[in-house]
């Protein structure tokens, strides 16, 4: 587990009790690299893996040579015995989302060859779960009941258990891919809900984050946009543009099935917080707030 003192609040729970907003809070991801993993999770996945020195240097390789990539381990408790490890790729970009998985037999294997170019597409979208109690016990404390809830309804291609994704305090944490699509504050009761709607290419706007394809800023718009005018499917909204007007603050553009809608964004401090179990102090995390013009 973390390192957080045994009688400290979770930092969820105080994010929840502070009621701070869910919007605008996505990692900012393009790329993602997932490789199965059946050993222990140490707090820092990757490094602290039984990997070989060789597969690690090679998959921050690959994280390296496409702009905001991201490498996570993913694992399924049935596959422990699995004759073959699943390794997933996505590009989460908009308008050039797509899902990829090839199979090896070791993980030595890729160490001779790129995932991003041998994978073969996948249909269907990809459920992420955080359920890394090392790096934050908010992981194990909302993300193990929300995994269960989640592999009850989904088959083994569709959902698995991952490293760390960013938003500690916003747990239990999905991500949806290829789309990138962050949801936050997900409990089991929640998840026939969030899925239901998912799966039919709408966004269950109350656990809704944000899209890891576009900067906190344009998440914490599109948010608001799709709030106030009732858009929930995924392709209501288009991205046209960002024009930064001051120092922290931005006007957002999108095209919409109702029309352009444009939004000021403006960069400030929230309220004090924990931002994982495990930081020293509180702080004043940043937030974007989004305004109407």
């Amino acid at each position: 587990m973390s390192n957080a003192p045994p009688n400290r609040p979770f930092c969820s729970e105080i994010s929840r009790e502070n009621d701070e907003p869910l919007g605008g809070t996505a990692s900012r991801i393009d790329h993602w690299l997932l490789v199965e993993y059946r050993g222990l999770w140490s707090h820092d996945a990757l490094a602290g893996s039984g990997l070989s020195d060789q597969v690690k240097a090679r998959l921050r390789e690959l994280a390296s040579e496409r702009p905001r990539t991201r490498v996570l381990l993913i694992r399924r408790p049935n596959r422990r015995h699995h004759e073959s490890l699943a390794v997933y790729v996505a590009d989460s970009r908009e308008g050039n989302e797509r899902l990829a998985r090839l199979d090896v037999g070791r993980h030595e294997e890729l160490r001779e060859l790129d995932p991003f170019e041998a994978a073969q597409p996948v249909d269907d979208p990809l459920f992420l779960v955080c359920t890394h109690g090392k790096h934050d016990r908010c992981c194990a404390r909302y993300g193990r009941p929300l995994w269960d809830a989640v592999s009850e309804q989904l088959d083994e291609a569709s959902a698995w258990q991952c490293t760390h994704i960013g938003g500690d305090r916003f747990a239990g944490n999905l991500v949806a891919l290829p789309h990138g699509i962050y949801y936050g504050r997900v409990d089991r009761d929640d998840v026939a809900d969030v899925l239901d709607h998912h799966l039919s290419g709408q966004l269950a706007l109350e656990h809704y984050r944000g899209r890891s394809c576009w900067s906190f800023a344009v998440q914490a718009a599109e948010r608001r946009i799709r709030a106030e005018e009732g858009l929930t499917s995924f392709s209501d909204l288009t991205l046209e543009r960002v024009t930064p007007e001051a120092e922290k603050r931005w006007t957002v553009s999108f095209a919409t099935r109702v029309g352009q809608r444009e939004v000021d964004v403006v960069e400030e401090r929230g309220e004090l917080t924990l931002l994982t179990c495990s930081s020293p102090v509180a702080r004043r995390p940043l937030r974007y707030v989004a305004m109407p013009r």
